[in-house]
């Protein structure tokens, strides 16, 4: 490095430890950036510490947001100074402004470490403090370093994986790791050692858990189901998260960064509230939840707004009173991406239906279960796709199934038309049956990577990642399509699951650099392969079942919930052997497409 310095980070939940090592110097600096947006920091040279707030953001919180931090130096300074708006550096120990920071001095020997402990709060600075007491204390950074680590073996142990190939090893438990990291907690610990959260949502201190920093767009698919099948105690608390924001803001969240974001499109959070309550997570007030469930859609009035005043459109349903009216958003009415948002409202009107059923509520889920098949009002018989509708029922033209978002997001046509995740059996039946479906699932692959990017005005990068994969027209680097390989099963070609997922293993997953096909997306992309890596994928919410495709490991052991072990044992597997040719579970024939969560919790051996 041009400096000949070493940087070396330990974190806990709220605070880390670092540790620089210098070379020989009379001039060695750490500088400390409060960044532009609102910033304070104050200098005590005698406690050898900086303390101050930031403010930098880009939306989604109150007025009154601040990240408070403490940052304490296990060195003396031999020198410190601040900055202010301007750039102008000085002795001044205190400042505050648009964009300040501050720059501390040492005279070190070659080798020689300065440590500094820091931790950060969204409450005050007094809580900062108190969570660097709490989570490093007295510890030094190799006890940090130690506690971390053990946190991380104690989650990659639950998942015992056993195969020749490091790389796939590497992988795995790479995309694990990346899994696991979102979302993030908002919450910390009081005085009193309770759990209370600052609202990014109305700008307050409540009790209980919040997290943050999510996408549901992305992470309702395999992520939130990875929680209620192995984390499900992780899984209330966020459920809780979202019973509290509900209260705090009138809505449920929909892209969390900390606080409500114009991110995406459709109503994601019916999916994984539905798909957590359904598969047996407990502790959180499923009565709220379902409220706020049931507002999303109905109304989109009264929904937040940002600094400038504008709606928050990816809050609520945006076009849900046509939707609810029409069975889907129109083309026509200046609401853009209106058929994916239109396909998305109807599978979340699946997981609504699912969830009132749950609760008795015996006209909801009739209501909704109805809306759930409204993706059939989108669905184009002349070009065997799903395609925007104008108000008048007409279809929207002129029509280019390469055409890469307008009515659809991130996608085309050929990627939006398999979210039917509610129904792939209806879906199959309007295709013309399994034969037929069977043969347009095949077309995905084998129609060269065409595409129109009209509507962005340049290729985004998502198209150009479609084409460098070389997979046809499957997109795998973006979201909507990667539960669309596991759909063979319901056409009864179950062998074509298995080659197209462990093909997509092995070509657009390394433990390199560029190991991703994509955007990972808050976990989204590891959680694929995760579930796929081990076999079974979750393909429709809210009903606890998986879709089988092909182990891509000898032998995984993992540890359930309550602690029982499930076994799953892929004999002769390798790269070159990648069919299922027979299964059985606990010792019985197992000849169905899908393993349910009951099953898979209760441990024994899959074979």
């Amino acid at each position: 490095a041009d400096y000949d310095v070493t940087a070396e980070v330990a974190p806990t939940n709220r605070a880390a430890q670092f540790r620089f090592t210098f070379p020989e110097s009379d001039d060695a600096h750490i500088i400390l950036d409060g960044y532009a947006g609102g910033s304070m920091v104050s200098v005590d040279p005698v406690k050898r510490r900086i303390t101050g707030y930031v403010r930098n953001n880009h939306g989604g919180v109150p007025g009154n947001f601040h990240n408070y931090f403490v940052a304490e130096f296990d060195h003396a300074f031999t020198v410190s100074r601040t900055w202010d708006d301007n750039g102008q550096i000085a002795a001044t120990p205190v400042r505050e402004g648009d964009h300040v920071g501050a720059v501390v001095s040492f005279k070190t020997r070659k080798g020689e470490q300065v440590g500094v402990k820091v931790a950060s709060s969204f409450i005050s600075l007094d809580q900062a403090e108190r969570n660097l007491r709490g989570e490093i204390g007295g510890d030094g950074f190799e006890q940090t370093k130690a506690k971390a680590k053990a946190v991380w073996q104690r989650e990659f142990d639950r998942i015992e994986v056993s195969d020749p190939d490091i790389d796939n090893r590497r992988t795995f438990y790479s995309a694990l790791y990346r899994m696991l990291q979102f979302p993030r907690m908002f919450h910390e610990v009081d005085a009193k050692g309770q759990t209370v959260h600052y609202s990014p949502y109305d700008g307050k201190v409540h009790p209980g858990f919040l997290y943050t920093d999510n996408g549901f767009w992305d992470t309702w698919r395999a992520v939130f189901p990875f929680f209620a099948l192995m984390y499900p105690e992780r899984d209330s608390e966020i459920m809780q998260g979202l019973v509290n924001t509900y209260k705090e803001s009138g809505w449920l969240p929909e892209w969390a960064s900390p606080g409500h974001r114009d991110v995406m499109i459709g109503s994601n959070s019916a999916n994984l509230i539905a798909d957590a309550y359904l598969n047996g997570v407990r502790g959180f007030d499923v009565e709220t939840l379902y409220e706020a469930m049931v507002k999303n859609a109905t109304t989109s009035q009264g929904r937040p707004v940002d600094k400038k005043g504008e709606v928050v459109g990816a809050v609520g349903r945006e076009g849900v009173e046509y939707y609810n009216r029409l069975g889907y958003v129109p083309y026509d009415v200046g609401i853009n991406e209106n058929a994916a948002r239109s396909l998305e409202y109807a599978t979340a009107d699946f997981s609504i239906s699912r969830l009132a059923s749950a609760l008795g509520k015996t006209e909801d889920a009739k209501l909704y279960a109805a809306r759930a098949q409204n993706y059939r009002k989108l669905y184009d018989t002349q070009s065997g796709w799903m395609r925007g509708r104008n108000q008048d029922g007409s279809w929207s033209t002129p029509f280019n199934p390469y055409k890469w978002g307008d009515a659809f997001t991130e996608g085309n046509a050929l990627h939006y038309s398999w979210s039917v995740m509610q129904d792939v059996q209806g879906l199959a039946d309007l295709m013309g049956g399994k034969e037929a479906f069977v043969k347009r699932l095949d077309s995905v692959f084998t129609t060269p990577p065409i595409f129109d990017d009209s509507y962005y005005g340049q290729t985004i990068h998502e198209i150009r990642e479609m084409q460098i994969v070389d997979m046809g027209q499957y997109a795998h680097g973006n979201q909507p399509i990667q539960h669309m390989p596991y759909l063979y099963d319901w056409a009864g070609a179950p062998w074509k699951t298995q080659y197209h997922v462990r093909d997509v293993m092995k070509k657009l997953y390394a433990p390199t650099p560029d190991g991703y096909p994509g955007d990972e997306d808050n976990g989204q992309t590891s959680a694929w392969y995760v579930f796929s890596a081990l076999g079974f994928y979750p393909v429709t919410p809210a009903v606890g079942q998986y879709a089988i495709g092909s182990p891509l490991f000898r032998t995984v052991k993992l540890t359930m919930p309550g602690g029982k072990s499930l076994t799953i044992e892929a004999a002769n597997n390798g790269p070159g052997n990648v069919y299922i040719q027979s299964a059985s579970f606990n010792g019985t024939p197992h000849d169905k497409p899908w393993l349910t969560r009951e099953a898979l919790q209760k441990g024994g051996t899959l074979r």
